[in-house]
């Protein structure tokens, strides 16, 4: 079955935005999988995810089947959410407005769903609110500070910010061995899921080095797939804990030791800024292995 939709309105929103608001069953993988495979096409010609969909295009679904969408596309809207982890969500609630939420994400959950995830931080805000909204992503091994818009004026508002490079992000991550330089700028260009080359650039400084293992506090200015994960493992001190970039490590058991530490940004002239403290498993390696960090993380950001 084709489906055939003229869009009636200067949206100005991304292609793959557009079809999950549209279709609130869709997942990320299942949009870009037939995006890439021309089952979605806009004006009968081929496109892509970030595609900004216009006034008067025509968005043309050659594989809408309902059948389909009910067997493939599940989003897992009604999804029921366990008590305890919903619970585990209001706790890590770190900030909450009428216009968004700071999240301080715990480590091993999902950001959004897909096909391989039951439950997602996106699964949990849709549980409690159809109209909240994420504005950017961590990996779902790395904890820290995440930011969720409450309503659509405040989702374009962040996104926004976010393509404009206004909301500074930190992270921290511990690392195996230690970069060449104590602070540094990098550039360096990194292949996507699609084998694309991406250019990355990423700031850093050493804060502290011992027993092998430096802690980096990093200020990415792109935000890539893996960028910090990547750039820790070029600059010879892959990330501790990580299965992917880092797997014959001798903590290849622990968990991932990068965190989203800090969010500074301005919106409607108010200046707002997170700190985040660091989590358990971190503070547990810390100890486990007789480490230095300091307590005081706002220390760390003003030293950068």
């Amino acid at each position: 079955m084709i489906k055939n939709i003229k869009i009636l309105n200067n949206l100005n929103q991304r292609l793959d935005k557009y079809l999950k608001n549209k279709y609130t069953s869709l997942t990320q993988g299942f949009i870009e999988k037939n995006i890439r495979k021309k089952n979605i096409l806009i004006n009968n010609s081929i496109t892509k995810a970030n595609y900004l969909v216009k006034l008067n295009d025509e968005l043309k679904i050659l594989n809408f089947h309902e059948a389909l969408y009910k067997n493939k596309i599940i989003f897992k809207k009604n999804i029921k959410i366990p008590k305890e982890i919903l619970n585990q969500f209001k706790r890590s609630i770190k900030f909450e407005n009428n216009d968004f939420i700071v999240l301080d994400k715990w480590p091993q959950i999902a950001t959004q769903g897909g096909s391989k995830i039951n439950i997602s931080i996106d699964h949990i805000i849709k549980n409690i609110n159809s109209q909240y909204r994420l504005v950017h992503r961590l990996d779902k091994e790395t904890s820290g500070l995440l930011l969720i818009a409450k309503n659509l004026n405040y989702a374009k508002k962040l996104s926004y910010l976010f393509k404009q490079k206004e909301i500074t992000k930190y992270y921290i991550a511990l690392c195996e061995g230690n970069p060449k330089n104590n602070y540094s700028q990098v550039k360096l260009e990194i292949k996507n899921k699609k084998l694309k080359i991406e250019n990355t650039l990423t700031n850093y400084k050493l804060l502290n080095k011992n027993k092998g293992i430096s802690s980096i506090l990093f200020n990415p200015q792109t935000g890539k797939t893996h960028q910090l994960r990547i750039v820790s493992k070029n600059l010879g001190c892959p990330i501790v804990g990580d299965q992917k970039y880092n797997i014959h490590s001798k903590y290849s058991k622990e968990k991932l030791m990068l965190h989203a530490i800090a969010l500074k940004f301005e919106v409607n002239t108010k200046k707002f800024e997170f700190i985040s403290k660091l989590p358990d498993h971190f503070l547990s390696f810390v100890k486990k292995n007789n480490l230095k960090i300091s307590k005081d993380l706002k220390e760390y950001l003003n030293s950068f």
